[in-house]
Formats: structure tokens, C-alpha cells, sequence
């Protein structure tokens, strides 16, 4: 699935502070190899170069 400006989606990487929070794509950018990558933004910052494979669509009844 692919995600597009203004989503809200959910990161799931345990490598970043924003492991399980919810967040608004901010930006969509295409790799060399073709492949999505998004920016993604939180209420306490962001998270560049994200792949499509870390990011689950957020369900609407979280907000």
C-alpha cells in the first residue's frame, strides 16, 4: 500500500523514538530504485527516509 501527502499512519521501526506513534505523511520522495520514501511528522518532530514497509495506514478511530 502506498501512502500519499496528509495520510496518517502509524511507524513501526525499532530503531526510532516514534516506534508505534501515529503521524502525518508530510512528504513522498521516489529512491533511485523506484521505491517510496516518506517523511513522516509527529507532535515532537519527524522521521526522514522512511520506508513504505515501516508504515501501517492509521485507523481512523485513533484520533
Amino acid at each position: 500500500m502506498s501512502f500519499e501527502e496528509d495520510d496518517e499512519v502509524v511507524l513501526h521501526d525499532k530503531h526510532s523514538e516514534f516506534d508505534g506513534e501515529t503521524g502525518t505523511v508530510t512528504q513522498v520522495v521516489e529512491t533511485m530504485f523506484g521505491e517510496p520514501n516518506y517523511t513522516v511528522s509527529f507532535d515532537d518532530g519527524q522521521e526522514a527516509g522512511v520506508p513504505e514497509d515501516n508504515l501501517e495506514a492509521a485507523d481512523e478511530d485513533e484520533e
